[in-house]
């Protein structure tokens, strides 16, 4: 991971001393980079809406003011040359610099991409007041090279269901994704990464294999023009792309008519299927950046038949390595770290492969829960628990990690916390280490399908309405000096008359409250931990069998993430036996207290903010951060209630079994509470689909907070009736 990130400021007088009335402004650049034309006309845009036009110049025109766009492809006259020669040699890719010299605003950026991200500063800082006077000099290098979005695709989809079907026809329409990748520029994502099963059939007619393919010609061609428009918006805007599949699969088409398996076929037949489509989607998609391949799943995982680590790594090789091998172009290729047994294997397959630029090797930070705590405790490993840290070490010389920081625990309400990103990218910022990915495997952000269509709802997309979260793990991704002063300006574009500092506290504490539990409720895979409904659809310790909600047994007895918190029955256990507790463990009676101070704090700071001059949306975000605040005062409840019936289960003393009754009547009116605040705006849901796996809970459908209130009532009954 980069370690070089300079930010300097200086404001000084230029161009314009007022835009209060209609003026033009010379900006040079090269015209034929699309990239900065992107940018420039997103400038251009902004400052339309003052009267102000800009008078577009080749970056060669001569010119004495304006402003200057100018990498070292540029050929330039004096004195651009100058001041590009000047301050150039200290800018990362992707990084920029804006200087100040005279009446003169100078973007500079060793490529196209760093310019881009320079003239989206511009934007920002001259703001809706479109005044130069205040623009500052900046210096910014990125932290990470690689800043990605894991965006599952419903189309042969991981996860089939209603939650992954019903959007479809959004994520075929290139409108959502114009959108989607404007968000991505103005955040700092570098790449999309598209994930399904087997993509080759809506991409391509194979060659030797037209049968794997479902669509007539008209309906294909439909398809390819869909992808090449994705590709070309994308790369115009500097994003890199990337389709990402799982391993061993093909199309049920392929499978009736070669008499092949759909899954974890090792045969001849399904390699050279898989090799010959990837050289040929490749050929086709010129835009394309790169291919991605998981190894889980379907390389043997269920069933009596394994594969061993050789086994997958040589799949591996012989048809995606080689399928690209046998390409026309170089692509970048992900080796995702899943479940490949032996690093030492995957060491050798990319060291054969030899490709141009580094392997990304994505590793499962936390496993599917990595909205938890900002230390590593596990990886998605063969060894369940483990951390395979032979991964990099030795420190690799031809791949760098990209940690994968999936979300499982929060679909529907908001988030937002600088101060957890900032830690995890500080925690984690190694030499080995250069990219992100941010995403999840069950929730797809695009039609927005929790929602009611209430004047509340002034966004199109799920991705819109969680803007913060977005804006804070990209721009942080990329800059995790930035400041929350900085940070909060995104803030005071939405809301102009709110105290963006204040709101992002309260995001801060609220945000919180998911952490908390994620770190001290151990998850694994996706359905063992959905922290937002306080569920565990599939657990992984302890199982009362009564429902997916984590009741109070479980919760009591449940395993911790992180080292540092000691669980309700260890705790009670040392406390029972006159046991000195180390002074660097968190008991749940002190996590219980961090929770409600930092619920109180967002709750104080939600009834400031809370006006009846605020916009309906406006008003949707605190609701949501109440809604959070409540979920936290209901754990941190539980919390005591747990070790009270813990401690009457080891002393038998009635008086625990009373205050546990006590804490659980308070956990039920917390519940309520959650239950007011989202009843009238939040549907019932579908919940994400088990997919390949039996389900745990088949009437569990669809999910609102007020389906589990019987869930928390039986806790109280459970408690009162114990002996």
């Amino acid at each position: 991971m980069k370690k070089l990130i300079i930010l300097s400021l200086l404001i000084v007088p230029i161009i314009l001393e007022s835009c209060s009335v209609k003026k033009d402004v010379n900006i040079s650049y090269d015209l034929n980079s699309t990239i900065v034309s992107y940018g420039v006309s997103r400038l251009s845009n902004h400052l339309e809406t003052a009267g102000i036009s800009l008078k577009k110049l080749d970056a060669n025109d001569h010119q004495q003011t304006g402003i200057f766009i100018l990498t070292p492809n540029n050929l330039l006259k004096e004195p651009q040359q100058t001041v590009l020669s000047k301050h150039i040699s200290n800018i990362l890719s992707d990084g920029y610099k804006i200087i100040l010299e005279g009446e003169n605003i100078y973007v500079l950026g060793k490529t196209d991409k760093g310019c881009l991200y320079g003239i989206m500063d511009l934007i920002e800082q001259i703001g809706f007041s479109n005044d130069f006077t205040q623009i500052e000099e900046r210096h910014v290098n990125p932290a990470s090279s690689f800043r990605a979005i894991k965006f599952n695709l419903p189309w042969s989809p991981y996860r089939p269901g209603p939650a992954t079907e019903l959007h479809t026809e959004t994520c075929k329409d290139l409108n959502f994704w114009e959108t989607f990748l404007d968000m991505m520029v103005e955040n700092r994502f570098n790449a999309i990464t598209l994930w399904n099963t087997h993509n080759f059939p809506f991409m391509i007619r194979a060659n030797n294999y037209p049968e794997a393919t479902p669509f007539d010609d008209d309906e294909l061609n439909e398809w390819k023009t869909f992808w090449k428009k994705l590709f070309k918006m994308a790369k115009d805007r500097g994003i890199e792309t990337y389709l990402v599949n799982w391993n061993i699969v093909v199309s049920p088409e392929f499978a009736e008519n070669d008499g092949a398996k759909v899954h974890n076929d090792r045969s001849e037949l399904v390699k050279k299927y898989t090799k010959e489509s990837i050289t040929q989607l490749i050929n086709e998609y010129e835009n394309l950046t790169g291919l991605g391949v998981t190894l889980a799943d379907w390389m043997g995982n269920w069933g009596d038949v394994k594969m061993t680590p050789t086994e997958r790594e040589d799949w591996i090789e012989e048809t995606f390595v080689e399928g690209m091998k046998n390409a026309d172009r170089k692509i970048k290729f992900i080796h995702r770290a899943v479940l490949a047994g032996d690093p030492k294997e995957m060491r050798r397959v990319i060291d054969n492969a030899d490709l141009p630029e580094k392997t990304i090797v994505e590793v499962k930070f936390n496993w599917s829960h990595g909205h938890s705590t900002p230390n590593l405790s596990l990886t998605h490993s063969n060894n369940e628990g483990t951390i395979m840290r032979d991964f990099w070490e030795p420190k690799p010389e031809n791949y760098f990690i990209a940690w994968m920081v999936r979300n499982e625990d929060f679909f529907v309400l908001r988030w937002g916390n600088p101060e957890f990103i900032r830690a995890h990218i500080n925690t984690n910022n190694f030499e080995y280490v250069d990219g992100y990915f941010v995403g999840s495997e069950g929730y797809i952000p695009a039609k927005d399908y929790s929602h009611k269509n209430t004047p509340t709802k002034t966004w199109n997309y799920a991705f819109e309405k969680q803007w913060l979260f977005y804006h804070l793990w990209g721009r942080l991704i990329y800059n995790p000096l930035e400041t929350n002063e900085t940070l909060t300006k995104a803030i005071k574009r939405r809301y102009k008359n709110i105290d963006g500092t204040n709101l992002l506290k309260a995001y801060s504490f609220a945000s919180n409250v998911p952490l908390y539990f994620a770190s001290f409720y151990k998850g694994t895979w996706d359905f063992t931990l959905y922290s937002e409904g306080f569920l565990a659809p599939w657990q992984n310790g302890f199982d009362d069998k009564k429902s997916p909600f984590i009741s109070i047994e479980e919760l009591i007895k449940h395993k911790t993430l992180d080292s540092k918190y000691l669980n309700i029955s260890e705790y009670c256990r040392q406390i029972n036996d006159d046991l000195q507790i180390a002074d660097e463990l968190i008991t749940p009676l002190e996590l219980a207290l961090l929770i409600d101070e930092d619920c109180n704090n967002s709750m104080t700071i939600i009834n400031t903010l809370r006006t009846p001059e605020n916009n309906l949306t406006l008003n949707s975000e605190l609701d949501d951060l109440e809604t959070w605040c409540h979920l936290g005062f209901y754990f941190a409840n539980k919390l005591r209630a747990g070790v009270s019936l813990e401690t009457f289960n080891l002393s038998q003393n009635q008086s625990e079994k009373e205050k546990s009754v006590e804490y659980l009547e308070k956990c039920l009116g917390n519940w309520k509470d959650v239950i007011r605040l989202t009843i009238d705006r939040y549907e019932p849901m579908p919940y994400v689909s088990f997919g390949h796996h039996e389900p745990r809970w088949p009437e569990f459908k669809a999910f609102h907070w007020n389906v589990f209130l019987k869930d928390v009532e039986a806790d109280l009954n459970f408690v009162k009736n114990s002996d």
